[in-house]
């Protein structure tokens, strides 16, 4: 019998039944309380301008602005919350210890059939003097402006801001600029910016919690471009004295042309940046001597150069002895004998040479020194750094008044050959 029961489908399918009906049954009137936790709730503050009204300012610490939020209430209802539902405030009236507000939470269409929690309990803020700060903003530039123009004047609209925030913040800014990307500018034109603060260690300052007068408007620069142009530069050396016996055979200019900048019809004026002789007033000189003069100095009204690097002009003097005469030689002019074939040669340094010779007016006045200096590298065959004396084919009674050497550098060829 008990074999015929359990092979009976259709008792098989009718107990089925009876239990599916009963779970519908226990489900539909068993509604069981549930807890859910809801996380990443923010907090509303209500009533800052408690603090607002006593010039203070208040933040948010301990990352408490966002709270979890546990939920109780039946399974059904419990099913339907969101976290949208979900508000979490804190009142500034409520606070206690300077430093903490409860926080209450309120899931809306479901008061009275749930209750919640936030966790944590209670806001943590902290409490300080709102002050503020007028600084001057500084215009800054970013790119490259077209060809045939430099970047002229920066005028930012307004000159000054004024912020105000924490203190503690606010006393941190010590500086703010205003920054503009010039690349491709041709002509003069306003751009908007942004105010970037920065700290005393050129820190860039977070401004989410601070404020400023500018509202709206924001802050705009001014640019205005310069046209450039080339112009020799003149020295006056007409002051430098000479010890006795001696006497300039050369004055040289580096640069001997300096890029200037400025409104076009200034830039018309303009032939050349004059250095005055009293720039090379002082005690008599003997021997070679450099003269480092600030060009800047000696630029017209309106004008600036292009480079404000490049205001150093150097002024070489040379000096020569009454029969003698200087000669500058290209060390690329000297004559090489006997350079090892497995060798390569170049030199250390390609600085013109200065060569003294003595003799008659006649002849130093038709000599070629770069004809007839030649080095002989007969001895040198291993590859390294030397200094070789150059040789001359001077005409008779003609004299070096001092040995030249140049600084050359040997290398083996690649196995190669090259």
């Amino acid at each position: 019998m008990i074999k015929k029961l359990k092979n009976n489908f259709s008792l098989k399918l009718l107990a089925f039944l009876f239990a599916f009906m009963l779970w519908l049954i226990v489900v539909n009137i068993d509604d069981p309380v549930m807890t859910k936790t809801f996380t990443n709730i923010p907090v509303t503050v209500e009533h800052s301008e408690i603090l607002t009204e006593q010039n203070k300012t208040y933040q948010i610490v301990d990352d408490t602005q966002n709270v979890s939020v546990v939920v109780s209430a039946k399974r059904r209802t419990l099913s339907k919350i969101k976290a949208s539902d979900i508000v979490v405030t804190a009142d500034i009236k409520e606070m206690y210890l300077n430093t903490q507000i409860p926080l209450e939470v309120t899931v809306n269409g479901y008061e009275g059939s749930c209750e919640a929690t936030a966790s944590p309990r209670n806001l943590q803020i902290q409490i300080e003097d709102n002050v503020s700060k007028t600084t001057y903003i500084t215009p800054v530039a970013s790119g490259q402006v077209r060809s045939g123009y430099v970047l002229g004047k920066l005028t930012a609209d307004p000159e000054t801001v004024t912020i105000n925030g924490p203190k503690s913040l606010v006393e941190k800014i010590s500086k703010v600029e205003a920054e503009v990307n010039v690349s491709g500018l041709s002509e003069n034109t306003v751009l908007d910016s942004a105010l970037v603060l920065y700290d005393e260690n050129n820190n860039v300052i977070d401004q989410s919690r601070l404020a400023n007068n500018l509202g709206n408007v924001g802050v705009s620069v001014s640019v205005t471009l310069y046209r450039t142009t080339t112009v020799p530069v003149e020295a006056d050396t007409s002051e430098i004295e000479v010890k006795e016996g001696y006497s300039i055979s050369n004055v040289k200019l580096a640069p001997e042309e300096i890029e200037i900048a400025g409104p076009e019809d200034a830039l018309a004026k303009v032939k050349s940046i004059d250095i005055p002789a009293e720039e090379f007033s002082g005690e008599a000189i003997d021997s070679r001597t450099d003269y480092t003069i600030d060009i800047s100095k000696y630029l017209p009204e309106d004008i600036e150069l292009a480079d404000s690097n490049a205001s150093s002009v150097i002024i070489t003097v040379t000096l020569e002895k009454d029969g003698t005469k200087n000669y500058e030689l290209p060390v690329g002019s000297i004559t090489v004998k006997n350079l090892d074939e497995n060798l390569r040669m170049s030199y250390n340094k390609t600085d013109n040479l200065e060569v003294h010779v003595k003799g008659s007016k006649e002849q130093l006045d038709t000599l070629n020194i770069e004809q007839i200096a030649i080095i002989d590298l007969a001895e040198y065959t291993k590859a390294g750094t030397y200094k070789v004396p150059v040789q001359f084919k001077l005409p008779d009674g003609c004299t070096l008044t001092e040995d030249v050497e140049v600084e050359l550098v040997l290398e083996e060829k690649d196995s190669g050959g090259n």
